[in-house]
């Protein structure tokens, strides 16, 4: 009897060790260094390019990210998707493959509200033109798109990138025409709307199948988002840590690469 009282306690105690194990939370796991900082909000908008489509996840955000470091600069990735490698730093971003304007603009609002970006990297169109989704308007649907950034966010820093060359030729000739009418579009939305010529820096001979950059095509991209940031020096400062923000906040020292 008192053996098998024994060997049942002992049963007990062993379940009950098994459930603390189970229970006890597990360890948090090491932070991404750099993830989510504190730093600058930066909104990397857009479609696959801005996700990073195979073959390089990730994408321009990469190298972006890696200049953004090496350069001094705090920053702080958001968006409600994440994805990309270990040597990306901060993997959050708004990039949605295979999405047009149009869809992005319906969830536009929303996104700001819960991110509440100072700084907007928005690349866009490229699938309203592959789809052939009524292209003469896309210029139209994009000014839109803009206006509700900047109702949304009046004091951010939006800037606007041509989409990148395709090697089809009847899509290259629908991206000259739409990358044409923003140049016009953004001198219309005010002086933090700022157009980055994206297209420029690009070639085919930078695109992995047609349409998405190759791993140096994402470099080429980052060097120019980097560029075109450092050229408009507030979009890499906190709105609160600005000189015009309420109550004189004071500027945080970056160094510049």
């Amino acid at each position: 009897m008192n053996t098998t009282l024994s060997r049942r306690a002992a049963l007990l105690g062993g379940a009950f060790a098994t459930a603390s194990l189970v229970l006890r939370p597990a360890p948090a796991s090491a932070d991404v260094p750099g993830e989510s900082n504190g730093g600058v909000r930066i909104m990397p908008l857009g479609d696959s390019i801005t996700d990073g489509f195979t073959p390089y996840p990730g994408g321009y955000r990469v190298g972006l990210w890696q200049r953004l470091a090496a350069g001094g600069y705090t920053v702080d990735f958001v968006g409600s998707q994440s994805n990309g490698p270990a040597e990306l730093g901060d993997h959050d971003h708004e990039g949605h493959s295979g999405w047009r304007i149009d869809q992005l603009d319906a969830n536009i609002s929303a996104w700001l509200q819960q991110s509440d970006p100072r700084t907007v990297l928005l690349l866009i169109g490229t699938n309203d033109l592959n789809q052939n989704h009524d292209i003469a308007h896309a210029p139209d649907r994009l000014s839109q798109l803009i206006d509700h950034i900047r109702t949304g966010r009046p004091r951010c820093e939006l800037f606007v990138a041509t989409v990148p060359p395709q090697s089809n030729a009847t899509l290259e000739s629908r991206v000259r025409a739409y990358n044409a009418a923003l140049g016009q579009l953004v001198a219309t939305k005010g002086p933090r709307t700022h157009l980055v010529r994206m297209y420029d820096a690009l070639t085919t001979a930078d695109l992995a199948d047609g349409i998405h950059p190759t791993q140096a095509g994402y470099g080429k991209m980052a060097a120019v988002w980097y560029q075109a940031l450092r050229a408009v020096p507030g979009s890499l400062v906190p709105l609160a840590l600005r000189p015009d923000a309420p109550g004189g906040g004071r500027l945080h020292r970056s160094r510049a690469a």
